[in-house]
């Protein structure tokens, strides 16, 4: 999954949350993305960067049949959401991630990332 911050400002993701609809969540520590950054969140294990943080899962943990990915802030409020289908397409039509969210100063961009080495890797695919 990538999630990038469309706004000029960084922005601190310390306790800010990415989960499924099953609940798995992950929570972001100690890390700040700076404005009109990337970063992309692998669900294997590996050695988090600035462009790379990893959940430390043997496990994969988002559906390929369908599922949600939800953004929250560090005080459980909802930032985003994005949702697939089997096909991979976002269930609502669009392709990426809340276009251009402005809410309390942030805007906010994301997507899967459908490359399958991660999930051949790390035994789920990198989202």
């Amino acid at each position: 999954m990538e999630i990038t911050n469309n706004a000029r400002r960084g922005v601190d993701l310390d306790g800010w949350t990415l989960s499924d609809e099953d609940g798995h969540t992950y929570r972001f520590r100690d890390v700040r993305l700076a404005g009109r950054a990337t970063v992309r969140v692998h669900t294997g294990v590996g050695r988090d960067s600035a462009t790379d943080l990893y959940q430390d899962r043997r496990t994969h943990v988002w559906d390929e049949d369908a599922d949600t990915a939800t953004l929250r802030d560090d005080h459980g409020r909802f930032v985003d959401a994005f949702s697939w289908d089997r096909d991979h397409h976002r269930r609502d039509g669009g392709d990426r991630w809340g276009g251009d969210r402005r809410e309390r100063g942030h805007g906010w961009d994301g997507h899967r990332d459908g490359d399958r080495e991660d999930h051949h890797r790390h035994g789920g695919p990198r989202r």
